[in-house]
C-alpha cells in the first residue's frame, strides 16, 4: 500500500521535463513562449524523433539558441522557421508543409485506407453465400436419406 501512495506522489510531483537549460531561457516571457512554440515543432537532427525542445544533443542546443537569437533580433515565427528550413531542409520540421513535393507523404495514409477498403469489399463479395433454409421437397429428400441410412451424419 505504501508503494502505491509513493507512486501516486511521484506521479503528482512529476512535471514535463524539457532539455532547455536555464542559461538559454529568455528574460521576456512572451518571447520565451514563442521560442518554445517554435522549438517544439522543430526536429532534432541527431535524435530525429524528438523536438529540439526535448533533446539534450549539442546540435539541438545550438538550434534552440539560434531560434532565441533570431527572435531577439526581431524575426517573426515564420521567418525563423523559414530560415531553419532554408538552412537544414524541410526535414527539420516535425510537421512538414503540404505542397506538391510532399503530396505523396500526406496522401499515402488515405490511399492505404481506400485500397484496404476496396480489398475488404472484394474479399467479402467473393465469399460464398450461406445456404438458406430447406424447402419442403429438400426436407422430404433429407428425411428419406436419413431413413435409409440412420448412421449418416
Amino acid at each position: 500500500m505504501r508503494f502505491v501512495f509513493a507512486l501516486i506522489g511521484v506521479l503528482l510531483v512529476a512535471s514535463p521535463v524539457f532539455a532547455v537549460q536555464p542559461d538559454e531561457v529568455l528574460k521576456d516571457p512572451a518571447l520565451e513562449q514563442r521560442a518554445r512554440d517554435i522549438s517544439s515543432g522543430l526536429r532534432c537532427l541527431v535524435c530525429q524523433n524528438q523536438s529540439i525542445d526535448d533533446s539534450d544533443a549539442t546540435l539541438a542546443k545550438d538550434l534552440r539558441l539560434l531560434v532565441r537569437e533570431r527572435l531577439s533580433a526581431g524575426d517573426t515565427d515564420d521567418q525563423v522557421r523559414g530560415f531553419l528550413v532554408q538552412r537544414y531542409g524541410e526535414f527539420v520540421l516535425l510537421k512538414p508543409t503540404f505542397g506538391t513535393h510532399t503530396l505523396l507523404l500526406w496522401l499515402t495514409p488515405a490511399l492505404v485506407l481506400v485500397l484496404g477498403g476496396l480489398g475488404a469489399y472484394a474479399a467479402l463479395r467473393r465469399r460464398p453465400q450461406s445456404a438458406g433454409a430447406l424447402d419442403d421437397a429438400e426436407q422430404e429428400a433429407l428425411a428419406a436419406v436419413l431413413k435409409r441410412d440412420p448412421d449418416a451424419p
